[in-house]
């Protein structure tokens, strides 16, 4: 591992942040709240939301499924907890501002149970056909948990063109106070490898390689050791990567670990890779070895405002407040409540949101760590530094973008590649002007979506 570490690597462009890891990266994973009532939106992924399969006054059993969809992009969501279907309304949801959601009352509401994992003595993935690793994933209605949420059924389905050649497993984990996926390697990392080699056996393969940030020491260690155990030296290898912001991106992940670039307006898959977070590789293994459907996940409750800050196992669909509450509540210095980390999270104002599937964090800042500037809105005139510039890891010009959506002109702002922002907020970060330049980036794609149709107005 030494001799790797001399050869971290990286991409170009990107900034440094505050890690602030240091809240909760020693705190165990924990059983979160026992929680009466739990809200599971049916949009949790990109793709087809599904369609209820229960109405209210049903009773509901833990792991039923309780919303479906026929369409190829798109996973069916399952009961977490058993109990009777309360109503079906709108929720808040942290992405769309609202969407349908199945409310369910707990039969009896405790604290969740962490799950046990047993890998068979006798485990090898070669006993699996790719077919049946798919089928598994989508009846367990596993997504990208890292950010995403794309179905990862349809990620790892075997496609002979073009053909997988990498499997490229996300441990970087980039984003400011976030430690979720860093805890799931450091305590669940036979289940991750597990699921990482039915991951390749799935998608066809040849190689692995699991990319980790070097201020993640224990986490490479605990996964080399893991794959040196395993005897899977030959195929899968982790690679230490410098820590950056956005090192978990896709399109940064690829470049720095292996040296490829996925063309502008392109996937992964395009170029023969695919890429999987930590935290679903343990849930594949779950599905497939233990036909586990995803209805918990590891979130991390952090920040300055928090009282109680740690990485808990919680019911997808708990409350927010819930959670907060359960972690001692927030201190007089709270000012803002994030779903996910400060650079890429979204603020939410309702905390009756409930978790998704997607949702690894929530973090509570203060005035001081968001900057009085920002808190308070205040901008000035673009200076034209091209700070902006300098640190976009996609090579554009956000200034020029979201001028151009502050003057309508949307098809300028298509000429400067707007679709190509992956929003990771290092422009905003860097502004001296303190303009929300990624704000309007949003907004633009929006307003684009809307012409186009995608989006309801």
């Amino acid at each position: 591992m030494t001799d790797d570490l001399k050869d971290k690597r990286t991409f170009s462009r990107g900034v440094h942040p505050p890690e602030s890891k240091h809240l909760t990266e020693d705190r165990p994973i924990e059983p979160g709240p026992g929680v009466g009532e739990l809200s599971i939106l049916l949009s949790q992924h990109i793709g087809a939301p599904c369609q209820a399969a229960v109405k209210k006054g049903d009773l509901v059993e833990a792991g039923q499924r309780i919303g479906e969809c026929q369409a190829f992009v798109c996973a069916p969501v399952h009961a977490p907890v058993p109990g009777k279907v309360k109503e079906l309304a709108l929720k808040p949801h942290p992405v769309l501002g609202r969407c349908q959601a199945i409310t369910i009352e707990a039969r009896e509401p405790a604290p969740p149970s962490l799950p046990s994992f047993d890998l068979p003595t006798d485990f090898d993935p070669a006993r699996y056909k790719p077919d049946e690793i798919c089928e598994a994933v989508r009846d367990a209605g596993l997504v990208g948990m890292g950010g995403a949420g794309f179905p990862t059924s349809v990620k790892i389905q075997p496609d002979a063109k073009p053909p997988k050649h990498t499997l490229l497993v996300n441990g970087c984990e980039c984003e400011p106070y976030i430690t979720c996926d860093y805890r799931i390697m450091l305590e669940w990392t036979d289940q991750v490898l597990a699921g990482i080699r039915l991951a390749q056996r799935a998608c066809g393969a040849s190689k692995v390689f699991i990319g980790i940030e070097d201020n993640k020491p224990k986490a490479i260690e605990a996964m080399s050791a893991a794959i040196a155990r395993a005897g899977s030296t030959s195929d899968v290898r982790v690679v230490p990567l410098q820590t950056k912001y956005p090192q978990g991106g896709e399109r940064q992940l690829i470049n720095a670990a292996i040296g490829q670039t996925v063309p502008t307006g392109g996937i992964p898959p395009m170029i023969g890779v695919v890429v999987i977070n930590v935290a679903t590789a343990a849930a594949i293994a779950g599905a497939v070895l233990h036909n586990r459907p995803l209805t918990h996940r590891v979130v991390t409750v952090t920040g300055e405002a928090i009282a109680r800050p740690g990485n808990y196992y919680v019911p997808i669909g708990t409350p927010v407040e819930a959670l907060i509450e359960f972690c001692g509540g927030v201190t007089e210095k709270s000012a803002k409540v994030v779903m996910g980390g400060p650079m890429m999270g979204l603020a939410i104002a309702d905390l009756s949101t409930p978790i998704t599937k997607t949702g690894g964090a929530v973090t509570v800042l203060t005035r001081h760590q968001i900057g009085q500037a920002k808190f308070e809105r205040r901008q000035t005139a673009c200076i034209r530094c091209g700070r902006c510039l300098e640190v976009c890891p996609e090579n554009l010009n956000p200034t020029r973008i979201a001028h151009a959506v502050k003057s309508n002109l949307l098809d300028v702002a298509e000429s400067h590649f707007i679709g190509a922002c992956i929003e990771c907020g290092c422009c905003s970060y860097v502004c001296p002007a303190n303009i929300e330049l990624t704000g309007y980036i949003k907004t633009g794609k929006i307003f684009l979506a809307r012409q186009r149709k995608k989006m309801p107005a």
